[in-house]
């Protein structure tokens, strides 16, 4: 945001948790926090800092969460100062993997998912400039959602697209928690990879054991159960678990976890090409900069192609160390979160 880049990070095996504050154009601190934390069972690609803090330019919001407890809590911009801290009921996965999803920001209202498997979840929303709670909807989820929902606007109106197991795609009104339809009954694993909306149509995915098993694309609109009237298309094989897709034009570009890439008619669904496109597994999410997709392997190879429905690679590169962290993309820079350092390239 502007000239600040907020991250978090952990040490001591999640005993400490930290949001921290640099100057973009330096790399020099302005601020770093200790949130606290404790240990616990995860997933060996999991982090103990997963959650992506989000800010409005005045409060940045971060969520974290262990096995004993889980929060929201609201930082002053500039200072890093705890303006507020909500503790939330437990997010606890009965395959032990630990927690992911992060705050989403809507109006005067912070948004957080959040579907585990061990108990009654929920989706809440949060005043921003207080903490309290707004609204919050029960959610019962056989498999923890790891998926961040999004919003979007579609015949004027917002719409905040969940991705989960029990009712696949959902639309839901963001400022009251209602639910406005759903697709029940199409989604059987867990959800990893976020949502993504084109042209009115949404896309999301579930998957297991490191490939994606099942994706949707889902026209916008209708109410109650929109199966059998809404779903223009259904993709069962060769699909990402992890890394998110991406609309560019008017195709989908899948990055699959072990570096095939499939380039495929958003409306339709058809292929257009298939290629082993990346060396080695893929955690991090593409990001699309003038039409160029690029996408980080975790021992921090990037690769970059061409979003076209014509094939091309473009170039490999070393970052030097090992990423699982989307890059983050702003005013001609890219920003890295390896394991060990926080990088900035800036276009030339």
């Amino acid at each position: 945001w502007e000239d600040r880049v907020i991250v978090t990070s952990a040490a001591n095996k999640g005993e400490k948790r930290f949001i921290e504050c640099y100057h973009t154009d330096t790399g020099k601190p302005v601020w770093s926090k200790e949130l606290g934390g404790a240990t616990h069972h995860k997933h060996g690609l999991n982090s103990f800092a997963s959650s992506t803090p989000v800010t409005d330019g005045k409060m940045v919001y971060v969520s974290w969460g262990d096995n004993d407890e889980y929060f929201i809590i609201a930082h002053d911009f500039k200072s890093g100062a705890e303006k507020w801290r909500t503790q939330l009921k437990l997010s606890l996965s009965k395959h032990g993997h630990g927690t992911a999803v992060s705050p989403v920001i809507f109006e005067d209202l912070v948004i957080i998912l959040n579907e585990h498997d061990t108990g009654p979840g929920y989706i809440a929303a949060l005043d921003k400039a207080t903490g309290k709670e707004r609204w919050k909807i029960a959610r019962k989820i056989e498999i923890m959602t790891y998926s961040t929902p999004i919003i979007i606007e579609h015949g004027g109106k917002p719409v905040l697209i969940n991705s989960c197991l029990d009712d696949g795609m959902m639309g839901m009104d963001p400022r009251t928690g209602k639910v406005l339809w759903t697709t029940p009954g199409n989604f059987d694993l867990r959800t990893v990879a976020m949502p993504v909306h084109w042209k009115g149509i949404v896309y999301g995915s579930c998957g297991g054991g490191g490939k994606g098993k099942l994706m949707m694309a889902v026209k916008v609109g209708g109410k109650g159960n929109v199966s059998g009237s809404h779903i223009a298309w259904k993709r069962q094989r060769s699909l990402p678990y992890v890394p998110t897709p991406i609309v560019y034009g008017d195709h989908i570009y899948m990055w699959l976890d072990n570096g095939i890439v499939i380039c495929a008619n958003a409306k339709t669904g058809e292929e257009v090409w298939n290629e082993r496109v990346g060396r080695g597994d893929f955690s991090s999410s593409p990001v699309c900069i003038d039409g160029k997709i690029y996408c980080s392997s975790r021992t921090g190879e990037f690769t970059v192609i061409k979003a076209s429905p014509k094939y091309e690679l473009l170039g490999r590169s070393q970052l030097g160390e090992a990423t699982h962290a989307t890059p983050a993309v702003s005013n001609g820079r890219i920003f890295l979160r390896g394991f060990e350092n926080l990088y900035c390239l800036e276009a030339k």
